[in-house]
């Protein structure tokens, strides 16, 4: 049976192997492996906020052929975001990637071929914007997902949803979607450069 302390050991485990793509996301990593070394609770007991620094998740789908994130428009948020959820207690993130893509999107999460398989590609510690501010460390997992394959988004939770080019997400005003999805963005594109996978590449 896993324990408490063997999740927030795999939860360290998986932020350490993080290699940081520029000093943000390496002041993010320190952070966040503070946090879980602290022993404080992890995950989001009461919503929205309590406690008010839990572990998020967001998985967006890249189709590298074409260069295009899919994205939804959150109703709460009022933002263009990657699909993502809360890791609920006794629940690896890799875990909540398959329930939450499975209840947002009605698909199977499938790991993209640009990332080892269950592994985030990034960490981010960011403030929420709206009435319930809190604090948001959220692993970023992206998913293969084909244009044509139909999916059906939950309408009570989406406003609307859509395929974008990468490199215009990236010029996008900061308050349009998270704050740091340009910077996932670029450096999805960096890895899919090295690997030589797709259409992304290095200067964007």
């Amino acid at each position: 049976m896993t324990t408490a302390q063997d999740e927030r050991a795999a939860l360290q485990k998986l932020v350490a192997g993080l290699v940081p793509f520029d000093e943000r996301e390496a002041t993010d990593r320190a952070d966040v492996l503070a946090w879980i070394d602290a022993g404080t609770d992890l995950y989001r007991r009461v919503p929205p906020d309590q406690p008010p620094k839990h572990l998020v998740t967001y998985f967006p789908p890249y189709h590298e052929p074409t260069d295009r994130v899919f994205l939804v428009d959150h109703r709460k948020a009022g933002r263009l975001l990657p699909p993502g959820g809360h890791v609920d207690p006794d629940e690896g993130p890799w875990a909540t990637v398959v329930r939450e893509a499975d209840e947002e999107l009605r698909t199977v999460a499938q790991p993209h071929p640009l990332w080892p398989a269950e592994r985030p590609l990034f960490v981010t510690v960011t403030q929420t914007v709206g009435p319930h501010v809190h604090t948001d460390v959220t692993l970023w997992f992206p998913l293969a997902l084909d244009p044509e394959q139909p999916i059906t988004p939950d309408p009570g939770e989406f406003a609307g949803w859509g395929w974008y080019p990468r490199a215009e997400v990236i010029a996008w005003p900061a308050e349009r979607s998270d704050p740091q999805l340009a910077r996932f963005l670029t450096k999805l594109g960096r890895v899919g450069a090295t690997t030589g996978v797709g259409a992304a590449d290095a200067g964007r």
